[in-house]
């Protein structure tokens, strides 16, 4: 028997959902890149149910308990007395998603001598020390793709709703106001503008698709150059460095893995080498942005706008200033979480389960961490450097 605990973040303040908006959500079979989705024996859920929450518990209490498994599933994991903390020193397989991620650092892997496997359901496995989940002989997954399409479509809409002036317009409305100039003060046009990406993984791939149609300039920077063929089909051009991007870009989305090369990266000089008045959306990590650069920059118009929705630390405190500063669409944690996500991360949760219950092979590219070393999504996204660094930071990653 095995026991698994299970990390979800609370259910909703007025209780757990009775009903939906939708009946149901439409049913996907492949990506972009021809990898499929999620394909477990079977699930134990309808599509479109909340998944992601404690009580949706990812649909796999039947399937577990059937086999004579136990799963164990809660919402508090921070600090000593936490449950997730109680309960880790004898569990077999921690899951938790990057919203509400179950921090293994290499003290609390060192605590666990019976932990073997750690499923993200999502993608991004940041939260987990690699290095020590090598060295403990763990297996790391991660159900890669699964919610990618989910945050790029959250990129772009953050990127209208900053160049449009959307939420202030939408406040004066619950305000009871009719103040038009006041909306269109700081309201713009997309069409024409250049629009960059800093990294062009699944998700910045995506976004930079989703773009091409708003009649844009497309740029990207990343350690991967893309094909020749897909440069002429989007109409894209390449950049060496982030700097030379940002130069000549009036939108900038960072869609990047957390590493030494990109903490911090945008801090106070590199803002200034952007165009005034440039504005910059953050749904990869937290801390690649500097929070308090962005604050400034935010204040004095150097940025017309910033929006995201990954925070360092995570959950962010009430009094984190990018609850308050000025021109910002901030959201918590949630690009990757829809309904519609949901059923694809919890499908492929149980695929990898099923997998390794049986002892068959898990998915080559739902890999970042086995056989002793990187493996899968795992050795494409990371190098030997870059593995132990933000297993306690709270910010969301996706292999590239």
């Amino acid at each position: 028997m095995a026991k698994v605990l299970c990390v979800l973040y609370d259910d909703p303040v007025g209780g757990y959902p009775p009903v939906y908006a939708r009946d149901s959500v439409p049913a996907i079979g492949g990506y972009h890149d021809g990898q499929t989705t999620p394909s477990p024996e079977q699930i134990d859920f309808t599509p479109g149910e909340l998944l992601g929450s404690v009580s949706g518990e990812l649909g796999l209490r039947g399937f577990l308990e059937e086999r004579g498994h136990r799963l164990l599933v809660t919402s508090d994991k921070e600090g000593l007395d936490s449950e997730f903390e109680r309960e880790l020193p004898d569990a077999d397989v921690v899951i938790s998603q990057p919203f509400w991620p179950a921090y293994l650092t290499a003290e609390r892997i060192a605590k666990a001598p019976r932990l073997k496997l750690a499923v993200t359901a999502g993608i991004g496995s940041d939260h987990v020390d690699l290095d020590a989940a090598i060295a403990h002989g763990m297996t790391v997954a991660e159900v890669t793709y699964s919610n990618s399409i989910s945050v790029s479509e959250h990129v772009v809409m953050m990127i209208l709703a900053l160049v449009r002036n959307y939420i202030p317009s939408h406040q004066w409305v619950l305000d009871g106001g009719w103040n038009i100039a006041d909306c269109v003060a700081r309201s713009y046009d997309l069409e024409g503008m250049q629009v960059g990406t800093v990294a062009a993984g699944r998700i910045g791939s995506a976004v930079l698709r989703r773009l091409k149609a708003f009649d844009v300039g497309l740029h990207y920077t990343d350690r991967h150059r893309l094909t020749e063929e897909v440069e002429q089909e989007l109409g894209l051009t390449y950049h060496a460095t982030t700097e030379e991007l940002v130069r000549v870009c009036d939108v900038v989305t960072i869609n990047a893995p957390l590493h030494p090369e990109t903490e911090h990266l945008f801090d106070d000089e590199l803002i200034a080498k952007m165009k005034r008045g440039a504005y910059l959306v953050n749904t990869a990590r937290g801390k690649i942005c500097d929070r308090d650069a962005i604050v400034r920059a935010l204040e004095t118009g150097q940025l017309a706008g910033y929006a995201g929705d990954v925070w360092f630390p995570q959950p962010a405190p009430p009094d984190h200033p990018w609850r308050t500063m000025p021109h910002h669409g901030m959201t918590p944690h949630v690009s990757g979480s829809s309904l519609s996500a949901q059923a694809r991360y919890a499908a492929g949760t149980r695929e990898i389960l099923e997998c390794w219950f049986a002892e068959r092979p898990i998915r080559e590219e739902y890999l970042i961490v086995a056989g002793g070393g990187l493996a899968g999504a795992g050795a494409h996204s990371y190098s030997a450097r870059e593995t132990s660094r933000n297993a306690d930071e709270g910010d969301q990653a996706e292999p590239g």
